[in-house]
This record gives C-alpha cells, sequence and structure tokens, in this order.
C-alpha cells in the first residue's frame, strides 16, 4: 500500500456525520473517500437546532460562513403552557449565547446544513466523493482495512487506513464493530413534521401566539410541539410528538391525523387548528439504537452519528453528537500517529460519558415537558420561579462543551 493509501480515510455515508467527517479529517491532512448509496444527496425536508457546541465546529471547518444566509439566530428557547400559551421559562439566545457559550445558537433547515456542508465538501481537493456506491463489507488487516464496494460498474476493493461508518440510524454496516444487537428500534413515539410560509395562514396564526425570531416548546400532557424559523426567517419549522404506532424504516410516511388531533386535544385553538391541515404533516417514526454495542474495531473501523447511537430528538442534540463524533474522531486519529487502535479506544470511551449524559438530557426533558396532573403543576412552578440564568447555567455542559484541545 503506498503512503496515500495508507493514510486514506474511507467514509461509508453522505449525511451530516460523513461529510463533517470527511472535513474534519482533511483540515488535518488525511485523504478522504467518501461513498454514498443514493445517486443523488437530496435531504428529506426538517428543521434542525445546532447549538453553540456544533456551530463552533463547524466554524472552524469552514462551514458556517456559507450557512449563515439561510440559518436563523434566534434569540430565545421559550417553553410554554400549550393550554394556555402563557410563558414557563426563557433560555436567551442571539447575543447572549454567543457571549456565554462563544458560538451562534442557530435553526435551520437539514437541506441548508447539508448543502453547506457538500459545497465546502466539493471544494476541498483532499476529499474524493463518488454517490450511487454502497459499501458491502470490509476486511481488517496489518496495513489497515479494504473495503468492498458496490457500483453500476459491479464490485471494487479499496484499501485505507480506516473506515468511518456513517449510514445513519438504519445502519447497514454497524454488524462490523461485532455488536450482537445492530437493528435500531422504534421507540413508540412519532415526529410530525410540516415547514410552513411565515406568510401562509397558518404561518401569521402562529406569529399571532409570538413565535418569531424563537424556539418555543408547547407542552401538554403526553405531547409536546416545538416551532422554530428556518429558511432565513421566510418559514417555520414545526414538530410535534406524539405516541404511534408507525414501525416502518423509512423517514417519512403517513399517519391517520386523528392521533395528532387526539394528542392536541387539550392545546390552545390557534395549536389545535394546525392538526386540521390533513396532508399538510409528514410522520417520522423516532427510533433509537442500543448504545450497548462497540463503537469501534480495533483494526480500524469506527461508528459516528446516529450508525452509532441514534437517541431520541428530545434534547435536540441529534445533529451537534454528529458533528461532535465527527470532528473529535479526526482529532484523536491524529493525537496517536502510528496507534489507530489505541486512539479509536480512547476516543470511545470520551464519547460515550458525553453521549450518555446528552441522552439522559433528553429522557428528563420527555418525562417532564409530557407530565401531567400535579407533576405538571410542579413542573411549572419550578419554570416560573427559576431565573434566565439559572436556567442557561444549566446548559453550560451542553452548549459550553469544547473539544479538549480547545478547552482553557
Amino acid at each position: 500500500m503506498d503512503e496515500a493509501r495508507s493514510r486514506q480515510i474511507i467514509i461509508a455515508g453522505a449525511g451530516i456525520a460523513g461529510l463533517t467527517a470527511a472535513l474534519a479529517f482533511a483540515m488535518r491532512g488525511y485523504p478522504v473517500t467518501v461513498f454514498e448509496r443514493a445517486q443523488r444527496l437530496d435531504e428529506v425536508g426538517a428543521g434542525l437546532q445546532l447549538s453553540p457546541n456544533a456551530t463552533g465546529i463547524l466554524e472552524r471547518l469552514g462551514v458556517l460562513s456559507g450557512l449563515q444566509n439561510a440559518a436563523v439566530r434566534p434569540e430565545a428557547v421559550v417553553l410554554r403552557d400549550a393550554a394556555s400559551l402563557a410563558e414557563l421559562g426563557r433560555v436567551a439566545l442571539g447575543d447572549f449565547a454567543e457571549r456565554r457559550w462563544k458560538s451562534p445558537y442557530l435553526t435551520a433547515h437539514r437541506a441548508d446544513l447539508q448543502g453547506a456542508l457538500l459545497a465546502h465538501v466539493l471544494r476541498e481537493p483532499g476529499i474524493d466523493l463518488t454517490t450511487g456506491a454502497t459499501v458491502r463489507d470490509v476486511t481488517l488487516h496489518p496495513l489497515g482495512v479494504t473495503v468492498s464496494v458496490e457500483t453500476s460498474a459491479g464490485l471494487e476493493q479499496v484499501s485505507g487506513m480506516m473506515l468511518v461508518v456513517a449510514d445513519g440510524v438504519w445502519s447497514g454496516l454497524r454488524r462490523l464493530t461485532g455488536g450482537a444487537d445492530t437493528a435500531s428500534q422504534f421507540s413508540g413515539h412519532v415526529a410530525w413534521r410540516r415547514t410552513v410560509r411565515a406568510d401562509s395562514p397558518a404561518g401569521r396564526s402562529l406569529a399571532a401566539i409570538g413565535v418569531g425570531g424563537t424556539v418555543n416548546a408547547f407542552l401538554a400532557p403526553g405531547f409536546h410541539l416545538v416551532t422554530y424559523p428556518v429558511k432565513a426567517g421566510g418559514a417555520l419549522n414545526v414538530v410535534a410528538f406524539t405516541q404511534g404506532r408507525l414501525a416502518e424504516e423509512t423517514w417519512s410516511a403517513t399517519l391517520d391525523n386523528t392521533v395528532l388531533k387526539r394528542a392536541m386535544g387539550q392545546t390552545a385553538p390557534d395549536l389545535l387548528r394546525l392538526a386540521d391541515d390533513v396532508g399538510e404533516w409528514t410522520v417520522w417514526p423516532i427510533h433509537t439504537v442500543s448504545r450497548a454495542g462497540p463503537w469501534t474495531a480495533p483494526g480500524g473501523i469506527a461508528l459516528i452519528g446516529d450508525a452509532a447511537h441514534a437517541m431520541t430528538p428530545y434534547a435536540a442534540q441529534g445533529a451537534a453528537m454528529a458533528i461532535e463524533d465527527a470532528d473529535t474522531l479526526a482529532a484523536a486519529v491524529l493525537a496517536q500517529p502510528g496507534k489507530l487502535s489505541a486512539a479509536l479506544s480512547a476516543w470511545e470511551a470520551q464519547r460515550r460519558r458525553r453521549i450518555e449524559r446528552v441522552a439522559r438530557r433528553g429522557d428528563f426533558n420527555r418525562f417532564t415537558w409530557h407530565a401531567a396532573g400535579v407533576a405538571a403543576m410542579v413542573r411549572n412552578i419550578a419554570l416560573r420561579s427559576r431565573k434566565p440564568e439559572k436556567l442557561a447555567a444549566s446548559l453550560d455542559w451542553l452548549y459550553g462543551w469544547r473539544p479538549a484541545a480547545q478547552q482553557p
């Protein structure tokens, strides 16, 4: 194997995790080859939140400037009672977030983030991206890895230093690290998603509630709904979370909206009217991945993002954790040249601690946001009694996180 191939990083998947990993490794001097099974990089439309722990990495990778024109910098995260619409608590963002956590808090359409990442990848001479190419298997050997890649031309073998698996929650390659339980599990909850134009009747109805320029979470028993601006403020992302029985392995499907209307039965009329827009909602099953299995194989395989640890979205950290994974993996490999197995082991141990804490925060959010009766009353009293500064301080560990090399 020549020197370039001996250092080559092979990445399976060109979503947010894979493209970020490509840039993170290329920035550190590694040649990168990315294989994506789709013929076109079309992303199913949905919004996402990018907290400062993620935007700091995107800025360092040179991606943030290509995203900011389409993204929105919200002024606050506001928790509201879904029935009365009353404000329960608020975390300031905007300038406050940049001062406190050193990077902006942004909301964006997922396609805009992927587009910004892809544009930067295509400009990077050290990255080769091939679409319509599916990684089928990998062989580990003393010189690194050799992957079998299926394309329209047939099966080919590609060698490199290591394989980064970034093929998402329904990963076909998760098994390569030797875990016993490699299938994703349906969580029993679904996300109802839609994007509304700010000047549409639904957009104007939401604006009348006072959601403009902020992230809003409306809390109700067994249910919550989140809104925030995307597309430079020209649209609103709306997502509602309910129980469901949908278990298809697909990012979008249809489901009888009576489920949504029943879940929203105790919400204010301005919110409940959103459930009447039949055909406007896309239903996404929430799948998770057991975090008990290995994320790395000593010979040179690492799982990142949803392929490793898909979690529920209640902490709004799915994209952020994929971005963190990608950057920290590249840094860990560079930090121990010639000691790949040790680097992967150390990286996995460090990331597990972080991911577990974030997952626990998501579980806590779902429990408290979906509370009913006395539990909801206690939650509301606690939120109203906490000063905004205290609420912000409770997020320092999450939003203020920086890679170890950048920590003071």
